[in-house]
């Protein structure tokens, strides 16, 4: 039975699929979505970096599934180190003067994070990028200072509530709109710091997602081979 139902999925599913293959031929756009999102970001989203509003408003589906793909990698390689024990082995402390440019430099590090993902829908970067930074940041706390250490109870708080924010702000749109994600919010003055809506509020609480996760991941991985 279960063999029957798993071939009954595959064959639904190749159906549609080569359904939207033929009706839309390989390397063409299906009504010229492009340049509709080129020409009406700004009247729409009321945000001036049109990847952004495309990745966040346009298609906020996919950036909800990356996300998701990044939590769910990131809690596997943590199940995978949980029982791994650290190797015994010498690491030579970093030098005087990589310790001190590092407290200069990290906290210039975590302003530039913080300053890419809160003016994503202005210039390029978002939440990603800015998360990713801010993680780089921590690296070179961990490199410089052998007994560094991160809060693992206040990372996970700050991933939990950012997913949320994320996903609390889509049934908004569903809930106050017509649809998950929609901006409810009023677009405000382009090109200004409070403006396109929710967007900003969005990539805010992905670079607090992505940076958390991946301070996790690292602080994990030099654990093991300390």
């Amino acid at each position: 039975m279960r063999k029957v139902i798993a071939i009954l999925l595959l064959f639904i599913i190749g159906y549609y699929s080569l359904d939207v293959l033929l009706k839309i031929p390989f390397g063409e756009s299906a009504g010229g979505v492009g340049k509709h999102y080129l020409e009406s970001t700004i009247k729409e989203t009321g945000a001036v970096n049109s990847v952004t509003a495309i990745v966040v408003s346009y298609r906020g589906f996919d950036t909800l599934g990356e996300v998701t793909v990044l939590f769910l990698a990131a809690t596997g390689l943590g199940a995978i180190l949980y029982d791994k024990k650290a190797k015994k082995r010498a690491l030579q402390n970093a030098s005087v003067i990589v310790k001190t440019s590092s407290k200069i430099i990290y906290p210039l590090i975590a302003l530039l994070g913080a300053y890419v993902f809160v003016h994503g829908h202005l210039t390029p970067g978002g939440g990603f990028q800015g998360g990713a930074i801010i993680a780089t940041g921590v690296l070179l706390m961990f490199i410089s200072y052998r007994s560094f250490e991160t809060n693992h109870k206040a990372l996970s708080i700050i991933e939990s509530l950012a997913g949320m924010t994320f996903v609390t702000i889509g049934f908004a749109g569903l809930i106050y709109g017509t649809s998950f994600l929609q901006n409810i919010l009023p677009f405000g003055i382009p090109g200004e710091l409070f403006s396109a809506g929710i967007i900003p509020l969005i990539y805010i609480a992905v670079g607090f997602k992505v940076g958390a996760e991946l301070t996790a991941l690292l602080d994990n991985l030099l654990k093991t081979i300390k």
